[in-house]
């Protein structure tokens, strides 16, 4: 009961609108918990913020809302998690506007596990698509959790390539925990919060508003040692993550593409500004030194092909820009000699092109 009680103190002080986040650390900064701020009086308030804020703070009360939220807390899986908590995530702490309270649906532990941020366009190409997937199934093995934003296209993809890792995935919407957004990742949602964790700082009931999905990005950020972007416009939300984690010493690493690609372009300029060109999930553990016993020098896209590899195997690796014998033996494991006797034919029938400077194109019917 205590307990409750406590909670509804961490919930009123995050439920009155108007009251930031600067100034909710503020005033917990100097009465230490939520209730000492309630039965502080309006001239000890007015001495932390401003004294509109601070008749605002006392004379909402909210009570309904925190009894919803009390009622979705008390319901498996699901948990509010304050800065006073032992599964609040570690990391967001040394970011510049770590959320007062979290929304958790799904095992919180995993918050507190070290973890790599992936993100991208939402418009992702299928390369990128296969690329999102392999590098986060490939992070995940190695013991990283990925985080990412539940977003169609290279968010959704990572989600399911760590999903099939022990190390597992966190989501982190831009709606309240009861309302996933889009609709069509939610059997995704739910695959996460069974194996991970999906996680909000928005109050619940909370539309898919344009204006949180950039706060959305700082907890990402702040998750991770790192931020991995895989396909971006020049201005896209994702370069926006990778931003806010190179301001908070976070290591940026960017996928290439292609220079006819509008989705190359954003990673592009985040290399030009310093972040790391990665062709491959082993290029992103040897940055963050990182070591585990699942790490053992990885193959260089992390994808192995069996050497009786299919012709549509082949023509995915390929993907879309073009792509030189070398970097293709790397992403599949075959030999140039092995995959020169199946191009050959395939270039016969049309499938691929021979570019100059030895590159290969797909070719779509």
């Amino acid at each position: 009961m205590a307990e409750q009680q406590e909670l509804a103190f961490w919930l009123r002080l995050t439920l009155i609108p108007g009251v930031g986040g600067e100034a909710r650390r503020s005033l917990l900064k100097a009465f230490g918990l939520p209730q000492a701020i309630f039965e502080a009086g309006p001239s000890a308030l007015s001495a932390i913020i401003d004294p509109g804020l601070a008749e605002r703070l006392l004379s909402h009360e909210c009570a309904a809302d925190i009894e919803a939220a009390l009622d979705w807390a008390a319901q498996p899986g699901n948990h509010l998690l304050t800065l006073a908590d032992a599964d609040y995530p570690q990391s967001l702490l040394s970011s510049e506007d770590p959320p007062v309270l979290l929304y958790a649906k799904g095992n919180t532990t995993a918050l507190n596990r070290p973890m790599l941020a992936v993100v991208g366009s939402r418009n992702a190409t299928a390369q990128g698509v296969r690329d999102a997937e392999a590098f986060s199934k490939a992070l995940g093995d190695a013991g990283l959790t990925i985080v990412s934003g539940l977003a169609l296209g290279i968010d959704a993809a990572a989600h399911r390539g760590a999903l099939a890792t022990a190390a597992g995935t966190v989501a982190v919407i831009g709606t309240g925990a009861d309302r996933l957004y889009p609709a069509r990742n939610e059997a995704l949602a739910r695959a996460i919060a069974e194996k991970g964790v999906v996680l909000s700082e928005f109050p619940l009931g909370t539309p898919p508003l344009a204006s949180n999905f950039p706060r959305r990005n700082r907890i990402i950020a702040g998750l991770g040692l790192g931020c991995l972007v895989v396909e971006a416009a020049q201005r896209s939300g994702s370069l926006i993550t990778a931003r806010l984690a190179a301001e908070t010493g976070r290591e940026v690493f960017a996928i290439p593409g292609s220079i006819h690609s509008p989705l190359s372009r954003g990673c592009h300029q985040l290399i030009r500004q310093g972040a790391k060109l990665v062709e491959s999930a082993h290029d992103i553990l040897e940055e963050l030194r990182w070591e585990s016993s699942c790490f053992t020098r990885l193959d260089p896209d992390q994808v192995v092909v069996p050497q009786n590899s299919s012709e549509e195997q082949v023509l995915a690796f390929l993907g879309d820009a073009p792509c030189s014998l070398d970097t293709l033996s790397a992403r599949s494991g075959l030999t140039p000699a092995d995959l020169l006797a199946m191009l050959l034919p395939m270039e016969l029938a049309g499938r691929v092109a021979q570019l100059s400077g030895g590159l290969y194109q797909r070719l779509h019917s």
